[in-house]
């Protein structure tokens, strides 16, 4: 049973349609969507499906305790806080440490004040609105952790998880896997000539031709410096080279301007790649491709390189 309204979901479990209808009347005037269930696993499914920021659960179910409820709520660190509240008829010292040990964040006492419940509701929807911007804040640091200032691209930490985990994937699935090292040629010059401040513009504008030619399926990152790493996937032998030189192609058709000069910035790519059921070590495909890389450098610049793995 559903009741539509605003405001926080509330999730009630209780078997009895007389409490059920109490409760409904107690928070009829309360911003909040209310779900009803009878038992504990109804109030289990209706948890998974709708993510309740409140439950508030009889003791005694027709199927298991409401502390136990609370366990196996608790029990799924993937979940967002919920705050639960027990109603039980006991008053008990002990049966109450019980159902608080059990993970519940408080208790009511049947039969409850109304006034009394919606103060309780008020307390839990202020720790939530305080684990949200707590998770919030942490998902921003987790966030920063993994990108690179200048270009918000992804950085070294970043690409290394990902790029171990889609090799996984090619290994399992068969598909090809491709590592790319780009570097911009003669960068030092551009700061030389033209300061920092065009150096990182010549920087951030490569990593939007980056971002705008990755796939959902691929990775770009900036490594450092001015060396770029991309992930590139499902992208067959004979495409790969005319993938990258494409990308070569674009950037060195951009002109910045600094100082009043028109400037033109090149970059070199190096590749390499893995087809099969044995996945080499990240480490050793970056040092391939950077391999390459350095075989582009030498033979003049402004070029794609592909190194056999």
């Amino acid at each position: 049973m559903n009741k539509s309204g605003n405001g926080i979901q509330i999730l009630v479990v209780d078997d009895s349609p007389v409490s059920r209808k109490v409760l409904e009347h107690a928070l009829s005037d309360e911003p909040c969507t209310l779900l009803f269930a009878k038992s504990g696993e109804e109030a289990l499914r209706f948890f998974q499906e709708h993510r309740p920021a409140v439950v508030i659960t009889d003791w005694m179910l027709p199927d298991f305790s409401g502390p136990e409820l609370c366990q196996r709520i608790r029990s799924d660190a993937q979940n967002s806080y919920t705050y639960l509240i027990l109603l039980t008829s006991m008053t008990e010292k002990d049966s109450v440490v019980k159902g608080l040990a059990a993970g519940a964040d408080d208790y009511l006492t049947k039969p409850f004040d109304s006034s009394e419940l919606l103060a309780r509701i008020g307390v839990g929807r202020r720790i939530i609105d305080l684990h949200r911007e707590i998770e919030e804040k942490n998902r921003l640091l987790e966030e920063a952790a993994r990108t690179d200032h200048l270009t918000g691209l992804a950085n070294r930490r970043a690409i290394e998880e990902w790029a171990n985990r889609q090799l996984r994937g090619a290994a399992r699935h068969g598909y090809p896997f491709w590592v790319v090292i780009a570097d911009l040629d003669s960068f030092k010059s551009v700061n030389d000539n033209y300061g920092h401040g065009a150096g990182d513009a010549v920087l951030q504008r490569f990593a939007e031709i980056l971002r705008e030619n990755t796939r959902a399926s691929d990775l770009s990152g900036r490594l450092g410096g001015d060396e770029f790493l991309l992930i590139l996937t499902h992208v067959d032998r004979e495409n790969i080279e005319l993938t990258l030189d494409r990308l070569r192609q674009q950037f060195g058709s951009q002109i910045f301007a600094f100082n009043g000069q028109k400037v033109k910035v090149t970059a070199s790519f190096g590749i390499t790649g893995f087809e099969g059921k044995e996945a080499p070590e990240i480490g050793a495909l970056v040092r391939q491709a950077d391999k390459a890389l350095y075989a582009a450098k030498r033979g003049g610049r402004n070029q794609v390189k592909v190194e056999s793995c």
